[in-house]
């Protein structure tokens, strides 16, 4: 039984079923058998608020997790920049516990700092100015207050402008930054680091310190793409592909 699973990136939405489908089996044939599963940002395309629960795709998708948590699997959630907005209602529906990040876990005797990656993304200042404003507690506060259908046509609109930004930025600008992610190797007293967000799976390896990359999850398209990475009773990691098998 794996200590723990950690997956992000899955951009998951309705018109794309088979990238749902895989999903689903992941949760199915390997998140269950393990003692956590961590969910590490943009598991949904976008979230509008807790309300939007009540879209059958969300209801699916989120009955699914939580038939993992009834498993008896502990469910972490940290979220990324396109669902950032789930809540307390999610959490409870999914039967996750929402992580503030970075954080910091013990599995298998390995220390390991667990975060989505955007924050680290410090070249990119147009973006880290958004971040900012809308992780404000005032901004968000207001922006649920909006009608359902309000929020996600404005939601809709920022998706459709950031596609234009970022064709017009370098892959280097929109990837993490040595220091931001040197900085919290220090703060945190880690030396290995599992993150998401820019859909560049590696690993890295800078002194004593080991930082690994999830992939993004495509499989409406081709080639597809996905997986996921594990830590066993033992602590060791390793990387798995979409169909389970170690990515060397």
């Amino acid at each position: 039984m794996p200590a723990a699973l950690f997956i992000s990136d899955l951009h998951l939405q309705s018109s794309h079923p088979r990238t749902s489908a895989a999903f689903l089996s992941f949760l199915e044939h390997h998140a269950q058998y393990a003692q956590a599963l961590y969910l590490l940002g943009d598991l949904f395309e976008y979230w509008a608020g807790d309300d939007d629960l009540e879209d059958p795709f969300n209801a699916r998708m989120t009955a699914a997790i939580r038939a993992v948590s009834d498993a008896g699997v502990h469910v972490y959630w940290i979220a990324g920049n396109r669902d950032f907005l789930v809540g307390s209602g999610f959490a409870a529906a999914a039967g996750a516990t929402l992580l503030s990040e970075p954080h910091v876990a013990t599995i298998a005797g390995q220390r390991v700092v667990l975060l989505h990656g955007d924050a680290e993304c410090t070249n990119d200042v147009p973006y880290m100015e958004f971040r900012a404003m809308v992780r404000q507690p005032a901004w968000q506060k207001q922006f649920l207050s909006m009608p359902l259908q309000q929020r996600k046509e404005i939601i809709n609109g920022l998706r459709n402008r950031s596609r234009e930004h970022n064709d017009e930025k370098s892959y280097d600008i929109m990837d993490v930054t040595p220091d931001a992610i040197a900085q919290v190797f220090s703060e945190h007293a880690s030396t290995v680091m599992i993150h998401g967000h820019t859909h560049r799976p590696a690993v890295h390896v800078a002194g004593d310190t080991l930082r690994y990359v999830l992939p993004d999850w495509e499989c409406d398209t081709h080639p597809q793409r996905g997986g996921w990475i594990a830590i066993d009773a033992r602590g060791h990691i390793t990387r798995h592909g979409l169909d389970g098998d170690i990515i060397e």
